[in-house]
Protein backbone atom coordinates (compact mmCIF):
# COMPACT_ATOMS: atom_id res chain seq x y z
CA UNK A 1 0.00 0.00 0.00
CA UNK A 2 2.92 2.29 0.74
CA UNK A 3 4.56 1.85 -2.82
CA UNK A 4 1.10 2.76 -4.32
CA UNK A 5 0.79 5.59 -2.42
CA UNK A 6 3.89 7.18 -3.78
CA UNK A 7 3.26 6.20 -7.06
CA UNK A 8 -0.10 7.62 -7.09
CA UNK A 9 1.31 10.76 -5.37
CA UNK A 10 3.98 11.42 -7.87
CA UNK A 11 1.81 11.76 -10.72
CA UNK A 12 -0.54 14.48 -9.06
CA UNK A 13 2.67 16.65 -9.42
CA UNK A 14 3.23 16.46 -13.65
CA UNK A 15 -0.87 16.02 -13.90
CA UNK A 16 -1.40 19.35 -12.05
CA UNK A 17 1.24 21.41 -13.94
CA UNK A 18 -0.43 19.67 -17.37
CA UNK A 19 -3.40 21.38 -16.41
CA UNK A 20 -2.24 24.62 -15.18
CA UNK A 21 0.03 25.09 -18.39
CA UNK A 22 -3.62 24.18 -20.25
CA UNK A 23 -6.03 26.65 -18.11
CA UNK A 24 -3.42 29.51 -18.29
CA UNK A 25 -3.23 29.04 -22.49
CA UNK A 26 -6.76 29.25 -22.63
CA UNK A 27 -7.54 31.77 -20.10
CA UNK A 28 -5.10 34.53 -22.05
CA UNK A 29 -5.81 33.03 -25.52
CA UNK A 30 -9.81 33.88 -25.15
CA UNK A 31 -11.22 37.32 -26.42
CA UNK A 32 -11.25 40.09 -24.05
CA UNK A 33 -8.91 42.17 -21.85
CA UNK A 34 -9.36 42.58 -18.17
CA UNK A 35 -7.83 46.61 -17.96
CA UNK A 36 -10.55 47.21 -20.66
CA UNK A 37 -13.29 45.66 -18.65
CA UNK A 38 -12.32 47.30 -15.77
CA UNK A 39 -11.81 50.57 -16.88
CA UNK A 40 -14.23 50.76 -19.99
CA UNK A 41 -13.70 51.37 -23.59
CA UNK A 42 -13.14 54.94 -23.06
CA UNK A 43 -10.36 55.13 -20.51
CA UNK A 44 -7.49 56.88 -20.98
CA UNK A 45 -4.91 54.63 -22.99
CA UNK A 46 -2.21 55.84 -20.57
CA UNK A 47 -4.09 54.65 -17.60
CA UNK A 48 -4.54 51.58 -19.32
CA UNK A 49 -1.33 50.95 -19.75
CA UNK A 50 -0.28 52.00 -16.39
CA UNK A 51 -2.78 49.86 -14.81
CA UNK A 52 -1.47 46.76 -17.48
CA UNK A 53 1.63 47.54 -15.82
CA UNK A 54 0.91 47.31 -12.64
CA UNK A 55 -1.02 43.97 -12.74
CA UNK A 56 1.92 42.77 -14.39
CA UNK A 57 -0.10 41.72 -18.00
CA UNK A 58 2.54 43.70 -20.22
CA UNK A 59 5.23 40.81 -19.63
CA UNK A 60 5.31 38.00 -21.87
CA UNK A 61 2.89 35.01 -21.06
CA UNK A 62 6.01 32.57 -20.33
CA UNK A 63 7.38 34.74 -18.16
CA UNK A 64 3.83 35.63 -16.08
CA UNK A 65 2.99 31.81 -16.16
CA UNK A 66 6.59 31.26 -14.01
CA UNK A 67 5.91 33.67 -12.12
CA UNK A 68 2.71 32.86 -10.79
CA UNK A 69 3.56 28.80 -10.96
CA UNK A 70 6.49 30.24 -8.80
CA UNK A 71 4.24 31.58 -6.68
CA UNK A 72 1.58 29.11 -6.73
CA UNK A 73 4.32 26.42 -5.68
CA UNK A 74 4.63 28.08 -1.96
CA UNK A 75 1.06 28.56 -1.43
CA UNK A 76 0.24 31.74 -3.27
CA UNK A 77 -2.44 31.77 -5.66
CA UNK A 78 -1.50 35.71 -6.73
CA UNK A 79 -4.62 38.39 -5.81
CA UNK A 80 -7.94 38.97 -7.43
CA UNK A 81 -7.41 41.66 -10.40
CA UNK A 82 -11.10 42.93 -9.80
CA UNK A 83 -11.39 42.89 -5.89
CA UNK A 84 -7.16 42.37 -4.95
CA UNK A 85 -8.69 39.94 -2.44
CA UNK A 86 -5.62 36.82 -2.45
CA UNK A 87 -6.92 34.39 -4.34
CA UNK A 88 -6.40 31.75 -1.26
CA UNK A 89 -9.25 33.69 0.66
CA UNK A 90 -11.61 34.39 -1.94
CA UNK A 91 -11.53 30.26 -2.47
CA UNK A 92 -12.00 30.04 1.74
CA UNK A 93 -15.14 31.74 1.79
CA UNK A 94 -16.86 29.85 -0.88
CA UNK A 95 -15.97 26.47 -0.62
CA UNK A 96 -18.70 25.74 2.60
CA UNK A 97 -21.34 26.84 0.16
CA UNK A 98 -20.29 24.51 -2.80
CA UNK A 99 -19.64 21.22 -0.07
CA UNK A 100 -22.84 21.85 1.66
CA UNK A 101 -24.11 21.35 -2.11
CA UNK A 102 -21.99 18.94 -3.67
CA UNK A 103 -22.78 16.84 0.05
CA UNK A 104 -26.20 17.11 -0.12
CA UNK A 105 -26.91 16.35 -4.12
CA UNK A 106 -24.75 13.10 -3.54
CA UNK A 107 -26.22 11.86 -0.10
CA UNK A 108 -29.86 11.96 -1.92
CA UNK A 109 -28.56 10.30 -4.65
CA UNK A 110 -27.05 7.64 -2.67
CA UNK A 111 -30.44 7.23 -0.85
CA UNK A 112 -32.28 6.74 -4.17
CA UNK A 113 -30.02 4.93 -6.59
CA UNK A 114 -28.32 2.78 -4.39
CA UNK A 115 -32.08 1.12 -2.90
CA UNK A 116 -33.83 1.61 -6.76
CA UNK A 117 -31.11 -0.12 -8.08
CA UNK A 118 -30.77 -3.11 -5.83
CA UNK A 119 -34.70 -3.32 -6.15
CA UNK A 120 -34.76 -3.17 -9.62
CA UNK A 121 -31.88 -5.97 -9.86
CA UNK A 122 -33.88 -8.55 -7.32
CA UNK A 123 -37.33 -7.99 -9.49
CA UNK A 124 -35.25 -8.14 -12.69
CA UNK A 125 -37.59 -7.44 -15.85
CA UNK A 126 -40.24 -6.85 -13.72
CA UNK A 127 -42.59 -3.56 -13.73
CA UNK A 128 -40.36 -2.24 -10.63
CA UNK A 129 -37.31 -2.66 -12.72
CA UNK A 130 -39.14 -0.61 -16.31
CA UNK A 131 -40.16 1.93 -13.77
CA UNK A 132 -37.05 2.38 -12.49
CA UNK A 133 -35.27 2.23 -16.05
CA UNK A 134 -37.78 4.80 -17.51
CA UNK A 135 -37.09 7.21 -14.24
CA UNK A 136 -33.63 6.47 -14.75
CA UNK A 137 -33.37 7.47 -18.37
CA UNK A 138 -35.64 11.09 -17.53
CA UNK A 139 -33.02 11.77 -15.17
CA UNK A 140 -30.03 11.75 -17.41
CA UNK A 141 -32.12 13.15 -19.95
CA UNK A 142 -32.92 16.23 -17.93
CA UNK A 143 -30.90 19.11 -18.88
CA UNK A 144 -29.60 20.51 -15.42
CA UNK A 145 -30.61 24.35 -16.11
CA UNK A 146 -33.92 23.06 -17.39
CA UNK A 147 -34.86 21.06 -14.21
CA UNK A 148 -33.27 23.87 -11.92
CA UNK A 149 -36.13 26.49 -13.68
CA UNK A 150 -38.69 24.47 -13.71
CA UNK A 151 -38.17 22.76 -9.73
CA UNK A 152 -38.54 26.79 -8.92
CA UNK A 153 -41.43 27.80 -11.04
CA UNK A 154 -43.33 24.58 -9.21
CA UNK A 155 -42.31 24.43 -5.76
CA UNK A 156 -41.23 28.35 -5.24
CA UNK A 157 -43.71 30.46 -7.53
CA UNK A 158 -46.70 28.23 -7.91
CA UNK A 159 -46.46 26.56 -4.46
CA UNK A 160 -44.46 28.99 -2.27
CA UNK A 161 -43.16 26.32 -0.17
CA UNK A 162 -38.84 27.01 -0.86
CA UNK A 163 -36.86 30.03 -1.50
CA UNK A 164 -36.20 30.35 -5.17
CA UNK A 165 -32.76 31.75 -4.92
CA UNK A 166 -29.98 32.85 -2.25
CA UNK A 167 -28.45 31.28 0.51
CA UNK A 168 -28.58 30.89 4.13
CA UNK A 169 -25.99 30.29 6.48
CA UNK A 170 -26.10 26.88 8.78
CA UNK A 171 -24.94 29.12 11.81
CA UNK A 172 -27.63 32.10 11.46
CA UNK A 173 -31.05 29.98 10.18
CA UNK A 174 -30.06 26.05 10.43
CA UNK A 175 -33.49 25.36 9.05
CA UNK A 176 -33.34 28.36 6.41
CA UNK A 177 -29.83 26.58 5.45
CA UNK A 178 -31.89 23.42 4.98
CA UNK A 179 -35.00 25.07 3.32
CA UNK A 180 -31.95 26.94 0.92
CA UNK A 181 -30.12 23.81 -0.10
CA UNK A 182 -33.50 21.53 -1.25
CA UNK A 183 -34.01 22.63 -4.68
CA UNK A 184 -30.04 22.89 -6.07
CA UNK A 185 -29.39 20.00 -4.17
CA UNK A 186 -32.56 18.12 -6.28
CA UNK A 187 -31.05 19.96 -9.41
CA UNK A 188 -27.51 19.05 -9.24
CA UNK A 189 -28.04 15.10 -7.45
CA UNK A 190 -31.05 14.26 -10.62
CA UNK A 191 -28.29 12.93 -12.97
CA UNK A 192 -26.27 10.87 -10.27
CA UNK A 193 -29.14 9.08 -8.76
CA UNK A 194 -29.90 7.81 -12.46
CA UNK A 195 -26.48 6.86 -12.73
CA UNK A 196 -26.27 5.20 -9.55
CA UNK A 197 -29.08 3.34 -10.17
CA UNK A 198 -28.62 1.69 -13.19
CA UNK A 199 -25.05 1.00 -12.43
CA UNK A 200 -26.03 -0.58 -9.34
CA UNK A 201 -28.69 -3.07 -11.07
CA UNK A 202 -26.48 -3.38 -13.80
CA UNK A 203 -23.71 -4.99 -11.80
CA UNK A 204 -25.88 -6.54 -9.19
CA UNK A 205 -27.77 -8.51 -12.02
CA UNK A 206 -24.21 -9.95 -13.13
CA UNK A 207 -22.90 -10.78 -9.63
CA UNK A 208 -26.09 -12.97 -8.53
CA UNK A 209 -25.57 -14.53 -11.94
CA UNK A 210 -22.23 -15.99 -10.85
CA UNK A 211 -20.98 -19.32 -8.94
CA UNK A 212 -20.02 -18.43 -5.49
CA UNK A 213 -23.88 -16.91 -5.56
CA UNK A 214 -24.92 -20.18 -6.73
CA UNK A 215 -22.85 -22.19 -3.93
CA UNK A 216 -24.38 -20.05 -1.58
CA UNK A 217 -28.12 -20.88 -2.70
CA UNK A 218 -26.84 -24.37 -2.71
CA UNK A 219 -26.13 -24.42 1.17
CA UNK A 220 -29.97 -22.91 2.04
CA UNK A 221 -28.54 -19.60 3.05
CA UNK A 222 -31.40 -16.80 2.93
CA UNK A 223 -31.85 -14.28 0.26
CA UNK A 224 -31.52 -11.57 2.10
CA UNK A 225 -28.14 -12.75 3.44
CA UNK A 226 -26.79 -13.45 0.03
CA UNK A 227 -28.21 -10.37 -1.37
CA UNK A 228 -26.51 -7.87 1.07
CA UNK A 229 -23.50 -10.12 2.67
CA UNK A 230 -22.08 -11.84 -0.82
CA UNK A 231 -23.57 -9.93 -3.79
CA UNK A 232 -23.79 -6.53 -3.28
CA UNK A 233 -20.30 -5.26 -2.13
CA UNK A 234 -18.83 -7.18 -4.82
CA UNK A 235 -21.33 -5.74 -7.49
CA UNK A 236 -20.35 -1.99 -5.31
CA UNK A 237 -17.27 -2.12 -7.35
CA UNK A 238 -17.83 -0.62 -10.29
CA UNK A 239 -20.66 1.90 -8.46
CA UNK A 240 -17.66 3.46 -6.69
CA UNK A 241 -15.73 3.92 -9.51
CA UNK A 242 -18.53 6.11 -10.74
CA UNK A 243 -19.77 7.85 -7.79
CA UNK A 244 -15.92 8.98 -7.13
CA UNK A 245 -16.36 10.12 -10.67
CA UNK A 246 -19.21 11.96 -10.00
CA UNK A 247 -18.03 13.57 -6.51
CA UNK A 248 -14.59 14.93 -8.83
CA UNK A 249 -16.98 16.28 -10.96
CA UNK A 250 -19.39 17.80 -8.79
CA UNK A 251 -17.70 20.63 -7.11
CA UNK A 252 -16.99 21.86 -11.21
CA UNK A 253 -20.41 21.00 -11.89
CA UNK A 254 -21.85 22.89 -9.18
CA UNK A 255 -21.52 26.00 -11.75
CA UNK A 256 -25.05 25.83 -13.40
CA UNK A 257 -26.65 25.11 -10.46
CA UNK A 258 -24.72 27.93 -8.56
CA UNK A 259 -25.68 30.27 -11.03
CA UNK A 260 -29.38 29.31 -11.47
CA UNK A 261 -30.24 29.67 -7.82
CA UNK A 262 -27.78 32.62 -6.93
CA UNK A 263 -25.46 31.00 -4.63
CA UNK A 264 -22.26 32.41 -3.27
CA UNK A 265 -20.12 29.04 -3.96
CA UNK A 266 -17.03 28.57 -5.76
CA UNK A 267 -18.37 27.46 -9.07
CA UNK A 268 -20.45 30.69 -9.06
CA UNK A 269 -16.94 32.43 -8.31
CA UNK A 270 -15.53 30.18 -11.77
CA UNK A 271 -17.96 32.06 -14.21
CA UNK A 272 -18.06 35.77 -12.82
CA UNK A 273 -13.91 35.46 -12.67
CA UNK A 274 -14.39 34.16 -16.55
CA UNK A 275 -16.38 36.93 -17.54
CA UNK A 276 -14.50 39.98 -15.56
CA UNK A 277 -11.25 38.12 -16.76
CA UNK A 278 -9.75 37.76 -13.67
CA UNK A 279 -7.26 35.70 -14.49
CA UNK A 280 -5.97 34.53 -10.88
CA UNK A 281 -9.12 33.60 -9.72
CA UNK A 282 -9.60 30.89 -12.50
CA UNK A 283 -6.28 29.46 -12.67
CA UNK A 284 -6.74 29.07 -8.17
CA UNK A 285 -10.35 27.61 -8.76
CA UNK A 286 -9.30 25.02 -11.65
CA UNK A 287 -5.74 24.11 -10.10
CA UNK A 288 -8.21 23.64 -6.80
CA UNK A 289 -10.44 21.40 -8.74
CA UNK A 290 -7.73 19.46 -10.26
CA UNK A 291 -6.50 18.41 -6.94
CA UNK A 292 -9.94 17.84 -5.41
CA UNK A 293 -10.69 15.43 -8.43
CA UNK A 294 -7.30 13.92 -7.86
CA UNK A 295 -7.60 13.39 -4.33
CA UNK A 296 -10.99 11.62 -4.75
CA UNK A 297 -9.73 9.38 -6.96
CA UNK A 298 -7.01 8.42 -4.62
CA UNK A 299 -9.75 7.81 -2.52
CA UNK A 300 -12.16 5.30 -4.67
CA UNK A 301 -8.91 2.97 -5.52
CA UNK A 302 -8.11 2.90 -1.73
CA UNK A 303 -12.01 1.75 -1.40
CA UNK A 304 -11.62 -1.40 -3.88
CA UNK A 305 -9.18 -3.36 -1.26
CA UNK A 306 -11.92 -2.81 1.21
CA UNK A 307 -14.76 -3.93 -1.28
CA UNK A 308 -12.74 -6.64 -2.29
CA UNK A 309 -10.18 -8.22 -0.16
CA UNK A 310 -8.50 -9.95 -3.30
CA UNK A 311 -7.65 -6.70 -4.29
CA UNK A 312 -3.56 -5.84 -3.63
CA UNK A 313 -1.74 -2.61 -4.25
CA UNK A 314 1.46 -4.11 -3.19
Amino acid sequence: MGRYLVRRLGTVVPVLLVVSVVVFSLIHLTPGDPVTIMLREEADPATAATLRRQLGLDRPLPIQYATWLGHALQGDLGRSIRTNQPVADAIRQRVPVTLSLAAAALLGALLIGLPAGILAAVRRNSAVDLLTATVAVSGVSLPTFWLGVLLVFWFSVTLGWLPPIGWVSPSRDLGGWLRSLILPAVTLGTAIAAVVMRMTRTSLVEVLHVDYIRTARAKGLAERRILLGHALRNALIPVVTEVGLQAGALLGGAVITETIFALPGVGRLLVDAIFQRDFPIVQGVVLVLAVNFLAISLLVDLAYAWLDPRIRYD
